[in-house]
């Protein structure tokens, strides 16, 4: 046989293969036996192994003979793949719609409206009609590279050709890759029968499927896509709706959405959504809700796009699905600023398509409000068919021969052991430990070395995240004993010589610091620059303030009941003690205090407010606060004075109701001046 013959043969059969492939994914109306199916796959395969250099860029024999990968590649969206807002009910549809009309007055819009499909979304570009590249959406700037993997989907055409139409020299197309409901099914049933775990949802089996190494492993799963949206096409389609440009894409052999609408008016949106919602469990795929988009591509550029979603399109999603089970017991986790959440212990459940086994409780005031207890029956909902929530205790269902124990919060941090402390009025309980507990290291480092605090220039949360996984930093105090371990800093990828002494120089240097510097380095809660400043200024060293009760505290100038109780805690707990003494130890040291009362605007409120053209806000408050005062960012009775620049808004306005001094830039400088700020 001649290679002109072999070709032709060749694309008959990937013609005929495609069409069967479109009629059992897409249309779900098989036209032939698996078995004759199977015998048309198998010549075209011994075709190819017999002619290897004729083999064609879109043989659907390719799904069994990729390269596995070692890793995906990263690259950046020509075009971001935006997220959508969304829509939960009537009224928020019709809010979206009036927005729309808002921006377009006197203009006829009409909506497209479309499946929200429950799969993944990626980006394929099509050069002069060949498949090049597929990428995942990933953050919506960057995805990941899955070309391989998104070349073994049956249904999606890998060389584009159409009898209407030209074929573009480049077109992006964007779409859902999907399991239809029919291949889940036999999915897990296989996965059943190799005695394997099974996937909870199609969602997940599809995502799972393509972001495998081995593309021998997404070829063997039963993946489909679907089209919604055309990024870029070289030369313009020369189409003016969304409704057209998707048929469009079906001349490619694209398929799109089993059900898609034109709709005249926002109320037959909501009418079709009802409709929808009823017919979803006869669907062939997952959804969760419908995508409605401004069907105009002109009306879609007028009307843009905010930061991270367009103005003209938005989910409409389905009511949220609950499922009863009981709650088998509570932790409590702890987190990067030393929040403890509880997290309820739940029987799995399936929720919505997903098994749910834990729950955030987000606080013990959420707990007691649903008055849950350990071994409750307990309604979980997804919110938005995504995060789940416990809504409702079933208290009815409680058996009276059980004890039903209350949820307490705890004493001690799960962590560390730190008094766990809760000030009244808060709503979040948190660790106290915070320049010691694991659980709230990376926090407690950055906030440390931060140019407000120790400002040790180098340390950011990279190397600081590499010193914590080669165990040399367990908190802060560590900063300080890092010079005994130059040989391990050498070995850390892109630390070299340089890198090492400029990290050790700048820790020596920070050393040398101030009082307020450092209280303000410790992270206590509520403690900000300012309030560090009042502190040292009040206490004038460190051990006063540690031996300081709430009292004295509250004496202090901008320090509150709440957080008068949070520095007393801090410095009650031994293991924060233990680094205090370490990092005075290591060298750490400051100079004494100016006294409160040589200071000249000593305890004084000032506001800066407005645009200073000579010099920066944080300037400015350095200065104030280098004389004493407090720096707020409210004007009150209590404001002795308002440094206004351009455009000072409502506090001047204030200010000038309440009788308060006014100064401006020029005059507020002339005053610094005066007691040597600026000079």
């Amino acid at each position: 046989m001649d290679n002109t013959a072999v070709l032709t043969q060749m694309r008959q059969l990937i013609q005929l293969i495609a069409q069967h492939n479109h009629a059992y994914y897409v249309m779900d109306q098989p036209q032939i036996e698996d078995s004759e199916y199977d015998q048309l796959f198998h010549q075209l395969k011994a075709l190819e192994q017999q002619y290897p250099t004729l083999v064609q860029s879109d043989t659907p024999t390719l799904k069994v003979g990729g390269k596995a990968l070692a890793k995906f590649e990263n690259i950046t969206h020509t075009v971001p793949m935006l997220s959508l807002g969304n829509v939960f009910n009537q009224e928020d549809l019709y809010a979206f719609a009036r927005r729309i009309e808002e921006r377009l007055p006197q203009q006829k819009v009409q909506y497209d409206v479309e499946l929200k499909f429950d799969g993944l979304a990626i980006s394929l570009w099509y050069e002069n009609g060949e498949l090049v590249r597929a990428v995942t959406r990933g953050d919506g700037e960057t995805g990941e590279v899955i070309t391989q993997n998104v070349k073994t989907i049956r249904n999606l055409p890998k060389v584009l050709s159409a009898q209407a139409t030209a074929v573009p020299t480049l077109l992006e197309v964007r779409g859902e890759v999907l399991m239809p409901k029919a291949g889940f099914e036999k999915l897990n049933a296989a996965q059943v029968e190799k005695g394997e775990k099974t996937f909870a949802n199609p969602r997940n089996a599809a995502a799972g499927s393509l972001r495998q190494l081995d593309p021998a492993i997404a070829a063997s799963r039963p993946l489909a896509f679907y089209a919604y949206g055309i990024a870029q096409c070289e030369p313009a389609h020369g189409l003016n709706s969304m409704s057209a440009s998707l048929q469009w894409l079906t001349q490619f052999g694209f398929a799109i959405g089993e059900q898609h609408y034109l709709c005249d008016s926002i109320e037959e949106v909501q009418q079709r959504y009802d409709e929808i919602q009823v017919q979803r469990p006869d669907l062939s795929v997952e959804i969760d809700g419908m995508v409605i988009k401004v069907d105009d591509l002109k009306q879609q550029q007028q009307l843009g796009f905010l930061s991270r979603e367009p103005r003209w399109a938005t989910a409409y999603k389905f009511p949220a699905v609950a499922a009863l089970t009981k709650v088998e017991q509570i932790d409590w986790q702890v987190g990067r600023t030393g929040t403890l959440t509880p997290v309820a212990r739940l029987a799995p459940v399936a929720v919505g398509g997903v098994t749910v086994s834990n729950v955030t409780l987000h606080n013990i005031g959420e707990i007691h409000r649903l008055d849950l207890r350990f071994g409750d029956t307990v309604s979980v909902y997804r919110s938005g068919d995504v995060i789940p929530k416990v809504e409702k205790v079933w208290g009815a269902l409680r058996q009276a021969d059980q004890q039903y124990e209350l949820v307490m919060l705890p004493t001690e941090c799960p962590v560390c052991a730190s008094p766990v402390v809760m000030p009244e009025g808060e709503a979040l309980a948190r660790c106290s430990g915070g320049l010691y507990c694991a659980a709230q290291r990376i926090e407690a480092i950055r906030h440390f070395v931060s140019r407000k605090a120790l400002d040790i220039e180098g340390l950011g949360d990279r190397w600081a995240e590499s010193l914590l996984n080669l165990a040399l930093l367990d908190n802060v105090s560590d900063i300080y004993h890092l010079h005994e371990h130059r040989e391990k800093l050498l070995g850390i990828e892109k630390m070299g010589e340089k890198s090492v002494q400029n990290l050790l120089d700048a820790i020596e240097n920070s050393k040398k610091t101030t009082l307020a510097a450092f209280i303000y380095a410790l992270g206590i809660r509520g403690v900000g620059e300012t309030t560090a400043r009042m502190l040292a200024n009040t206490f004038q060293n460190l051990e006063a303030l540690k031996a300081a009760d709430i009292e004295s505290l509250k004496k202090t100038p901008d320090v509150g009941d709440i957080t008068a109780e949070w520095i007393f805690d801090f410095f009650k707990a031994e293991h924060n003690l233990e680094v205090l003494d370490r990092l005075v130890a290591a060298g750490v040291h400051w100079d004494a205090p100016i006294a409160p009362t040589r200071q000249p605007l000593n305890g004084e409120s000032w506001v800066i407010t407005g645009t200073l053209s000579q010099l920066s806000r944080d300037e400015a408050t350095q200065y104030l606060q280098a004389l004493g005062a407090r720096v707020s960012g409210s004007v009150s009775s209590k404001t002795k004075c308002v440094v206004a620049g351009e455009k000072a808004g409502s506090k001047l306005e204030k200010a000038e109701k309440l009788g308060i001094r006014v100064m401006d830039e020029a005059a507020f400088l002339v005053l610094m001046a005066e007691y040597g700020q600026g000079i």
